[in-house]
């Protein structure tokens, strides 16, 4: 899911892009959306994006003398997690372009399009960030660290400090991999108290003796939690492109990849959250980890299995027989039950087990062969793509 660093990355192209460009007609929203209309219409007017947390407001200014005469309008966007904007000619659009802004003549027509190929993705009419969505860690730092601190007391901080990341209320721009980012950085265990981390934070004052240069210093030599949530996602915007999204060019992902220290990188252990998240880590997750939860780690590419690696890294189960085999070898079908849903999925060992609706007799074998013995097959989850609060 685009995160903070990628709808500020997203701003500068459509300013960049849009700079010299005027734009004309009216907004044209593919039928397929569910989102609102954007009842707009001016002969002449410019495109300008601000990014705040995981939003990005786009302003349609009218220039003067532009009919029909009318004032700005301004829409918000939220990304989901495949969102993105693209300036493209009007006769190749791509696919999913679910909402298209188009330039006036004379010149070669081209169209700011919103791409969002799963649709998650919404804009809101009016230019208002969404209530409660607190200030935004890359460019309201001052007002994000004292709105988290002034708010220690709130239940958010009685979860683990993974969990606690990801709410926009107070950490607004912070996603999945940001939060795994930081975290190792720090070696907090991701399951520590949110509130036991953070309210450290409130005795640390730098010494009055400090000249603020040897201050500063001192704040880049040890960082503490909530200036790596301004730091770190600075480091992804200063890598340029578009961020990890789905828009980036293979250069840009290759920088990305070798920016990121643990998430989803080899030796690094994971862990699903109680939102159904997966949080990268290395060493102890800390004391409120899931209950029965096996920490994972990701392998490279041609690595020998060893010992604790088959512990905590427990291989997949062996596929089913075929239902030919099956009917060759005289074994009973599978059911749905006993399937995974789905063949796009990865296998989750540590998704909940599909509940028993009651106990079958035992049939007698009809073969000389022992029956075998079934297994129940884990139900394979999706990761939330976004609560209402993300």
């Amino acid at each position: 899911m685009p995160e903070g660093p990628e709808l500020h990355l997203a701003s500068h192209f459509v300013n960049e892009a849009c700079r010299e460009l005027v734009f004309g007609g009216c907004v044209e929203k593919s039928p397929v959306s569910r989102n609102p209309e954007v009842p707009f219409e001016s002969s002449a007017y410019h495109i300008a994006a601000l990014a705040r947390g995981k939003e990005l407001r786009l302003t349609l200014s009218p220039l003067p003398g532009a009919q029909p005469p009318r004032g700005p309008l301004a829409l918000v966007f939220r990304f989901g997690m495949t969102g993105s904007f693209q300036l493209v000619p009007s006769d190749a659009l791509p696919p999913h372009a679910h909402l298209r802004f188009y330039t006036a003549p004379p010149g070669p027509r081209l169209a700011l399009c919103f791409v969002d190929v799963r649709r998650f993705g919404h804009w809101d009419l009016g230019g208002k960030w969404q209530p409660g969505r607190g200030p935004c860690v890359l460019l309201e730092y001052e007002q994000f660290r004292e709105n988290v601190l002034r708010n220690l007391a709130d239940k958010a901080f009685d979860r683990p400090i993974c969990e606690a990341l990801l709410d926009q209320r107070f950490f607004n721009g912070i996603g999945n991999y940001l939060r795994a980012e930081i975290l190792y950085r720090l070696r907090i265990p991701p399951f520590e108290k949110a509130r036991t981390v953070l309210e450290a934070l409130q005795q640390r004052r730098p010494s009055p003796e400090l000249t603020l240069s040897q201050k500063i210093r001192a704040k880049l030599q040890n960082p503490d939690l909530l200036e790596l949530c301004h730091s770190v996602p600075k480091e992804v915007v200063q890598l340029g492109g578009k961020g990890y999204g789905p828009e980036s060019t293979e250069e840009d992902f290759a920088a990305f990849q070798a920016w990121l220290r643990c998430y989803g990188t080899p030796g690094m252990s994971s862990l699903r959250d109680r939102q159904g998240r997966t949080i990268w880590f290395q060493g102890d997750p800390g004391p409120l980890a899931p209950k029965g939860g096996k920490s994972r780690k990701k392998k490279s590419k041609g690595a020998q299995r060893g010992p604790e690696d088959q512990v905590e890294n427990p291989p997949p189960p062996n596929k089913a027989p075929s239902r030919k085999r099956r009917a060759r070898r005289g074994l009973p079908e599978q059911t749905a039950a006993q399937q995974p849903e789905g063949t796009s999925l990865q296998w989750d060992p540590e998704a909940p087990r599909v509940p028993e609706k009651g106990k079958r007799r035992r049939q007698p074998a009809t073969s000389g062969r022992r029956r075998p013995q079934k297994i129940k097959a884990d139900t394979p989850s999706l990761e939330p793509e976004e609560t209402s609060a993300s």
